[in-house]
């Protein structure tokens, strides 16, 4: 975990206080440069509870080097608690920055997780969108943990930059399983990203995202998402009654 006093505690979760740019000028971008391997976890409230119920997994969260607020229910329960986190840093937006960053530094990338199809078109994508990216290598998500070729392969084409699709707990459980036998990287779990990307998923328009009810956008798009949304109104609820 980063040493310093930008941070604030939200369930025994230390969230990141600072803005995305920031985040990225001051941080991400120089420890990229210096190849200094770096963790990232883009927390929510569904993980902040998932952390609550599993300690194993919360071990998992805390070993990142950056666990920014990635959800309107964590930067509303900052204001809750009275220690206001300065704003939301969506992972999607981080993300996207980061592969332009990628690109104009003529730095690598490797994509891990979604279907091999989302992954082929996210891929695709991508080299219309950043056509001087550097993509190190790609492989779907639908494979064991303990599989070794799939870390070989991502450790052989030696990327600067991992972007791990596989939802949580297992992003996460994949990224710290493997973290140590790599000598440089940044290792950032993006959840659904790549079917963004890909076009199989449409993120919520700005309107919705402005007025802070993408996760309602979602919900609706997606109907089977109402069971993980039902932990986000545990989670306020918790903050709200301060049964942390």
């Amino acid at each position: 975990m980063l040493k310093t006093n930008s941070h604030v505690s939200i369930m025994d979760i230390p969230f990141l206080n600072l803005t995305q740019q920031q985040l990225l000028e001051k941080h991400l971008y120089p420890r990229i440069t210096e190849e200094k391997k770096t963790y990232i976890v883009t927390a929510n409230p569904e993980i902040v509870m998932k952390a609550k119920e599993n300690e194993k997994y919360k071990g998992m969260v805390k070993q990142a080097d950056f666990i920014i607020p990635d959800g309107t229910g964590i930067v509303m329960a900052s204001k809750l608690i009275k220690q206001p986190i300065q704003e939301r840093v969506a992972g999607f937006d981080l993300m996207t920055h980061l592969i332009g960053y990628a690109e104009d530094q003529q730095l690598s990338c490797f994509f891990l997780g979604a279907s091999e199809e989302v992954s082929k078109k996210m891929v695709e994508r991508l080299k219309t969108l950043h056509p001087y990216l550097h993509i190190a290598g790609r492989h779907h998500g639908f494979f064991e943990l303990e599989d070794r070729t799939v870390i070989e392969e991502v450790l052989d084409s030696r990327p600067d930059l991992i972007f791990v699709a596989l939802g949580s707990p297992r992003q996460e459980e994949w990224i710290t399983k493997y973290f140590n036998e790599f000598d440089k990287g940044l290792f950032m779990g993006v959840g659904g990203s790549f079917d963004v990307i890909a076009g199989e998923v449409k993120r919520a328009p700005k309107l919705w995202v402005n007025l802070q009810l993408e996760w309602l956008y979602r919900t609706i798009k997606q109907p089977f998402r109402w069971k993980r949304i039902l932990k986000v109104f545990e989670f306020m609820f918790r903050i709200i009654l301060k049964k942390y």
